[in-house]
This record gives structure tokens, sequence and C-alpha cells, in this order.
């Protein structure tokens, strides 16, 4: 915002205080702004509204900034573009993009990667009459005659189930409402396995409808009552099953149902054991199951297919590597592990007992397993890339270990990626543990604090933050920025016990490890704290907000994405979604010890009086994993709060949900605001 007298500001919307007090283990709460959580009160929509239009004011100043980084990132994408084909059976399975369109298109070819093309499936044309539109899942049958989508709408994870004729392009009349994530074809490719959820959008049952037949004849095939259990479901890569999973972040049950009989009752491979993770891969004969059983960073167990339950050992735990799961083909098994915090591929011929690696040699770079459809395959397909180096697609045969490109992201607009460079940087945290931090930048580079920084990190779920590529990042690093990611505890970047050192009763140490990284950062000359901004989303968005309390003085502007910051008012409220699973990520604030814990980090009960960075929020009203309500609620409480007069932002998205919007451009228009606030402020 340009330096303007406050009495010619625009002025902030201030949200009305509304008493609203309890007691939980004997400690009064006051909530005054309880009551935007009732998203069909119209003082809620006025008071968004009002949110949304001061935030416009105070960034007007920035829609050229905001244009121009649009423009630079639209102009380095190859807009026309399409995905490496990917064979199932005689088919060949792509998408592509087209220059002004929002959404891919979904195509294939029969026969060969040459043959004739065959578009099955143009997300334009079904999103052209919704202002948000995603997918939850995309399965053709088996047979390569039909698609099955589930289709949202609205952002709020509420899927329609649509099955389209491919040899005529026309919709069946099959269709059933307000499922979860998750389809799964049977081998007949008429049989199709759907999830349904719950009050609090857990999915909980499984059910089995035959295409032709009225979705109230479906059969219920599986319910899970816990409400610490999600369900899941999958057709396996081999084909033979499908595979129901009921997990919690503790334990998990697996059942198999025979993808020939889909009306054959679930058998289940091993009952739910506390503490005791699994998940399978059915194989040649084989049940292959990677488990945490007796093993902290896991291992590769098996079972015959005809004895599901009767597992032995097949690959062993190592103290050093931790086994992130397998790929099951029918000659090979490839297993994805961890060692020294990135990603190995280890190659298990199962035809002669051969060990090898895939070996990669950057200092810090990201792989992804593709979706691999075909089964009997000698190819295993996989994404490279690093800070620097664009998404690369190889084919490497696991015989031979021929490692073929198949294609490498182009980034258009002279992008020159010898002109950046990637470090891999430790941070001694404050009890000794050395946290990782991938950094990128435009050589050269000085370290005498000069540059600013931008520093992301998610660090909860035992999700890993891979050091990847993203051309967006080049609008920042062509300015001066450098980027870094900071592995903190509560991923999984080293290992199981770097997720459980980050959850429940020592999650504090995700936002010291990210203060102490941030520290380390400035102390080394990388940045200065005036010149230092910090970013993540939803439950990198609580990061955001608890190091926003605890270490206002580090940090210049803070943007916090979808952020979960009214941590003891959701998880204590078994109606709001997710919440009840999550008891075993943050802990149940119904209990005392738990609640006292939470009660030292909760962003929104630890606002105070005090300075505080410049801050953006932003959120979409439609929002069912982090709801709207908490960043307003936690925005307005630190309007009343702070003592400084810095921006303080609100940015509601009112028509997406927890991704934001849906079409490729306006998510870039979204970044270009974001990036504009951070090099504005």
């Amino acid at each position: 915002m340009p330096d303007l007298p406050l009495s010619e500001r625009p002025q902030p919307p201030v949200a009305p205080r509304r008493a609203h007090v309890d007691v939980l283990h004997g400690e009064t709460r006051d909530d005054p702004y309880h009551w935007m959580r009732d998203r069909t009160d119209p003082e809620v929509t006025a008071y968004l509204e009002a949110e949304n239009a001061y935030t416009a004011a105070m960034t007007a100043h920035t829609d050229a900034l905001q244009e121009q980084l649009y423009q630079e990132m639209l102009a380095r994408i190859k807009e026309d573009d399409a995905s490496v084909p990917a064979q199932r059976g005689d088919w060949f399975y792509y998408s592509r993009t087209e220059t002004g369109k929002a959404y891919p298109i979904f195509c294939r070819r029969r026969g060969s990667e040459q043959g004739a093309e065959e578009v099955y499936f143009d997300q334009n044309a079904e999103a052209a009459a919704h202002a948000f539109y995603q997918l939850g899942a995309l399965e053709v049958s088996p047979d390569h005659r039909l698609l099955a989508i589930l289709e949202d709408v609205n952002g709020y994870e509420d899927f329609t189930l649509r099955v389209r004729d491919l040899a005529t392009g026309a919709w069946l009349p099959d269709r059933v409402e307000k499922l979860g994530f998750g389809l799964a074809w049977a081998s007949d490719s008429q049989t199709l396995f759907y999830l349904t959820t719950d009050e609090a959008k857990r999915a909980d049952r499984v059910w089995r409808h035959v295409l032709g037949t009225a979705p109230s004849a479906d059969a219920e095939v599986f319910h899970e009552p816990g409400v610490l259990n999600n369900v899941g479901i999958q057709r396996a890569r081999s084909g033979s099953h499908i595979v129901i999973s009921a997990s919690s972040f503790t334990d998990c049950e697996v059942r198999l149902i025979d993808a020939a009989q889909p009306s054959a009752p679930p058998v289940l491979v091993r009952a739910r054991r506390d503490h005791v993770e699994y998940d399978v891969e059915p194989g040649e004969g084989w049940l292959y199951v990677c488990t945490n059983d007796e093993a902290p960073n896991f291992k590769v167990m098996r079972a015959p297919l005809a004895e599901p339950g009767a597992w032995e050992e097949w690959l062993p735990h190592r103290p050093d590597v931790f086994v992130e799961g397998t790929h099951i083909f029918r000659h090979t098994v490839v297993v994805q592990e961890r060692q020294r915090g990135l990603r190995t591929l280890r190659v298990v011929s199962l035809d002669d007992g051969s060990v090898h690696y895939v070996d990669f040699d950057q200092a810090a770079y990201g792989i992804s397993v593709g979706a691999n459809p075909e089964y009997d395959t000698a190819t295993l397909r996989f994404t490279y890339s690093s800070m620097v180096t664009p998404d690369t697609v190889f084919d490497y045969h696991l015989r031979s270990r021929e490692r073929v490109v198949r294609k490498k992201e182009q980034v258009l607009g002279g992008f020159d990626e010898s002109a950046y460079t990637v470090e891999r940087l430790e941070a001694t945290a404050r009890d000794g543990t050395r946290v990782p931090i991938s950094l990128v930048y435009r050589a050269p580079f000085v370290r005498d604090g000069s540059r600013p920084l931008l520093l992301y990190a998610y660090g909860s779920y035992g999700y890993t933050l891979e050091p990847t590529f993203s051309s967006l990042r080049a609008s920042l690093l062509d300015r001066g920025f450098a980027f870094a990611i900071a592995h903190v505890r509560g991923g999984q970047e080293m290992g199981r016990a770097w997720y459980d050192d980050g959850k429940m009763m020592r999650k504090m140490n995700t936002f010291t490890d990210f203060i102490d990284c941030a520290e380390h950062l400035v102390r080394t000359g990388y940045t200065a704290a005036d010149r230092l901004a910090a970013n993540g989303g939803s439950a990198g968005g609580l990061l955001m907000g608890v190091v926003a309390n605890l270490r206002p003085d580090l940090f210049r502007t803070i943007v916090a994405d979808v952020p979960f910051v009214d941590v003891i008012n959701t998880m204590r409220d078994a109606s709001i979604p997710l919440t009840a699973q999550e008891w075993l990520q943050w802990g149940n604030p119904n209990e005392p010890e738990a609640y006292a814990y939470i009660r030292t980090y909760s962003p929104y009960d630890n606002v105070a009086p005090r300075a505080y960075p410049r801050l953006l929020v932003t959120s979409g009203v439609n929002d069912s994993r982090v709801a709207f309500w908490e960043p307003a609620k936690w925005v307005a409480k630190l309007r009343t709060a702070k003592t400084d007069t810095r921006p303080l932002l609100l940015k509601m998205n009112m028509g997406a949900g927890h991704g934001g919007a849906s079409g490729r451009y306006e998510r870039l228009r979204e970044t270009a605001f974001r990036y504009a606030f951070i090099v504005d402020q």
C-alpha cells in the first residue's frame, strides 16, 4: 500500500462482536465471532463481501503488477500441450490442453501412439455451464467402452457419478448424487463401486452399482462405523481385485473383492491392530504388503493371494531407509524408498531376484512415479524434476536399465535453467535436530542479507514436500527473490520418525523448526528479517498463523492460504467435516491434556495485542476441509487486537472450495495476486 496518511486509506470492515461464552476444562472461553459459522446468514455474506472490497481497494495499486506477473507466467506455459500417452491394452490414453481453454481434453488412440485421435471427454465442454468444475475420478471401463466420472460443480466435494457410452458419446441414465472421492470398475465393465460419506464428510460406505439399475437398488458392500477411519477404493493394477481400505492415521484394515466376481463379499486381509498400518497390492499369485508392523520405517511382506493373512517377510526393515510404497508389475516390483531425505527407486526382478536402484545425481530433486496402468510391462514411467529442472518424463526399461526421455516440460519466454542455482542446506533446530532446506535463486548470489526470500512449508500428515520445479516461481526469482522450502517435522522427508515428531503432543516442533530455518537463513546472509516472506496453505496455513504469533518480528509478510487456525473450536466439534479422524493428528481438545497442549499454539486462541507482519489470508466459501469461517474469524480478531497499521487482508473466493479456482487461467491469476502482494510488501 502506498504511504498514504491513515485518514486517506480505505477503512477495513469491522465485524460485529456477539457474546458466545462457554466453559471447557474450567476455562471460560469467549468467541465473539462464532456467529460467522452460519453461511446462510446474510450478515456473514455481507461481511465477507466487505472484506473482499477492502482487499481490492488496498491492492488496487498492484493491478498493473498483477497483470504483468500473470502475463509473465502465462508466457512461460506451453498452452497447447499434451501428456505422454500411457498404454492400457490396445489403447494409448493422454490429455492435452488448448490455448484459451481452462481445462484438459482427455483423448486416446487405438493400436499405437500414432493412431487416430479420439476425444472421449472434453472437460471444457462439461464445465461451460458452471463457474466451478472439478473431477473426483475419471475411469474408463476395462473393456474401454464406457467412461465413469465424478464431478463437483461448487467446490464442496459432493460428487455426482455419471457414465458415458464412448461409442455414441451419450450419457447413460445412471446418475448417483453426493458421493465421495473414488471409483472402481469390476471386470465385467457393468459394475461400479463408489463411496458415500457421513454427515461429517467421512467416506464410510462402499456401494455396488450395476449399470441400468436404479441407485436405490445399489448394494451396500462395506460400512466402516469407526469415526476415526476413512474408507478408500481402487482397482488393482493387475485388474484382479477391488481393494477396499479403512484407515485412520495410526491403523488400517484392507479387504479384497475378486474383480471377476463383483457380487462376492469382501475378504479381510488382516484385522486392525493398534498402531499397525498396512497397504496392499496384488501381483502374480502374491499379495504384497507394505507395513510398519515392528518396522518403524516400514517393510514389505507378502502373502499368497489365496491366504492373504499369511504374511512372510519379503523386504526387511532398515532403520536408515523409509519405505514409502510399492508398484507391482507381472515380472517386477518397484519399491519407492527415501534415503537421506530424497526419494529413490529400488527395482526387484521377480524372475531372477536381482536388485538395482535407479540413480539420480542432483543435490535436491523430486521423483513421481506415474500411473503406469499396464500390468504386464517391462517399462516404468516416472517424472523427475528439481527446483531448476522442468518436469522430465522418463520411460525406464526395467531389465536393460535404459532411460529414455519421453518429454521435458517446455518453459517458454527464454527461460534458461543454467541461470539458477539449487542448494540443499541444513538448519540446526533448538533441540539439535538438523532440518533440511531446499533453496533456489538466480545466480550470482551474494549472501549479504540484501535478497528478499520466500520461505514455504507444510509439515503435517506425513506429507512430503519434494523440491520440484515450478515455472511460475521464475517471476519471483527474476525479481531477485530466493525461494526456499523448509522440510520441517510433521512431513515425512526424513522417515516416519520425522512425521511422528511433528504431530499430536509434539506438534510444536513443526512451528519451531520453521522459525529455526528462517533464523538460519537470516543468520547466514541469504536474507534479512525485513526482506523475508512466509507462505503455507491449509495445515501449512496453521503454521503461518502460529509463527505470526510466536515470531512476528522475524517475517515482513505472511501469506496464509485456506488456514486451519481455529484449532480448538473445530477439533472439539465432531459434526464439522473431517474432525473426528483428525483427533489422531492433533489430539482431541475435549480431553484436558490435549486441550492444554493445543491451547499453547492455536492461532485464533493466541491472538494478542502486538505488531503483526503484513498479512494476506485467502479462503473459499465452499471449502469443506477448512471451513471459511476459520480464516474469517481469525482476521476479524486480529483487526481488533493488533497494534500496528500494516495491511491485513482477507480474500474470500465466493464460489470455490479448498483448492481455489478450478480453471488453469484463474489459478494463474490467484498466484499472480499472491506474488504481487509479496513483491509489493
